[in-house]
């Protein structure tokens, strides 16, 4: 039976303390700029909930490259506040003096000197438990949403591309690109063998995506203009839907498994709760060799839930799993955190199977690079 240990998985919800790491590389003449800036960062990011601590270093060797380290409680107050609207207005004046930037987070693993053994558990669970098992790649995506009555155009528009070039360097890239639409909102899955950012930038710069981003705008309920580099900046922050969450078998895919996204629409404020609920179930799942679920990966922001799922048998064959919500009185709960509509309170199989139904998002296009 394949354990837990024995699978790649990834989670913000582990409970363990955090540490970023802001590598920037300032733009000329802009030190002084930039270290008042950070003061008044400073000051607002010392009153976040989950914060505890934060240290600016600059380099001995290059005074153009500085780098900020933070400490919080845990992955969720973090990336409640980075993902935030407060904190894409907050750090502008930042962003005026960078010239690049990369942003490093690690779950804390251990530390000297350790925790005694005496300690109380409450400090002991601070700190991962044991190394998850990774594959090397890096599981991102990216939402936004479209003028109502445009959805089959941009869709057109969507699933007409011409890939990219998967290589991206000696150690990076592409792996696969999958592409859904839930109504008016599109969420773009990628998968990067090595490093995102090198990636992303890879395929801002091919002209044949730049002609589909352009070929878009005209649709988009967000303006934007990629020739701005503020503009562009401020749209992928806020298009940014991180991975909170993954698990999934060692060594290559199958072949014929099912690749699904599903949205879950969470009432204000339940974001966070609707993730967790769902990584709960699939780190039990996972346990699961005969579970229908390949696996599972969850991104989160805000209140937008999505969760893409590449499954053994077709999604209606399996609705309480695939939904993610086996076991006592789970559906139940995930209903009291979602808005179901006319779909009830998915306490019968029926009504599960209709908010499945109603949140499997229509796929645009489902793309992987060769070899992979």
């Amino acid at each position: 039976m394949t354990t837990l240990s024995e699978r790649v998985s990834q989670s913000a919800f582990d409970g363990s303390r955090l540490r970023v790491v802001l590598l920037l590389d300032l733009q000329d003449g802009a030190q002084q700029r930039f270290l008042e800036a950070y003061e008044r960062l400073c000051n607002q990011v010392a009153s976040v909930p989950g914060h505890i601590s934060d240290q600016l270093c600059q380099s001995i060797e290059n005074p153009s490259q500085w780098l900020i380290t933070s400490e919080w409680e845990s992955a969720p107050p973090f990336l409640a506040w980075v993902n935030s609207e407060e904190h894409v207005e907050m750090v502008q004046p930042l962003h005026r003096c960078v010239r690049d930037t990369r942003s490093l987070r690690f779950s804390v693993l251990r530390e000297t000197p350790e925790i005694p053994t005496f300690a109380p558990e409450a400090a002991k669970r601070r700190l991962q438990t044991s190394p998850r098992v990774g594959d090397g790649v890096v599981r991102h995506a990216l939402t936004f949403t479209v003028k109502p009555g445009s959805e089959q155009k941009v869709a057109e528009i969507l699933s007409g591309y011409t890939s990219p070039a998967a290589r991206v360097d000696d150690t990076t890239r592409l792996r696969r690109t999958s592409l859904f639409m839930h109504g008016n909102r599109v969420v773009r899955a990628i998968e990067v063998q090595g490093d995102l950012v090198a990636a992303l930038r890879h395929v801002a710069r091919q002209p044949e995506v730049r002609e589909v981003e352009e070929a878009i705008n005209p649709y988009l309920e967000q303006d934007r203009d990629l020739n701005d580099e503020n503009s562009a900046r401020v749209f992928f922050t806020r298009a940014a839907l991180p991975a909170v969450h993954h698990v999934g078998a060692i060594g290559p895919e199958p072949g014929d498994l099912r690749r699904h996204a599903l949205y879950y629409p969470a009432r204000p404020g339940c974001g966070m709760a609707v993730a967790r609920l769902l990584a709960r179930q699939d780190e039990v799942a996972a346990h699961d060799p005969s579970s229908p679920v390949a696996g599972s990966t969850i991104f989160q922001r805000d209140d937008i839930v999505v969760r893409l799922i590449d499954l053994r048998v077709p999604i209606e064959q399996e609705p309480v799993l695939a939904l993610g919500v086996s076991g006592p009185r789970k559906a139940p709960v995930l209903g009291r955190l979602i808005d179901t509509g006319a779909d009830g309170e998915l306490g019968s199989e029926r009504e599960i199977s209709r908010f499945l139904a109603r949140s499997d998002m229509a796929l645009i296009t489902d793309r992987r690079a060769p070899d992979s």
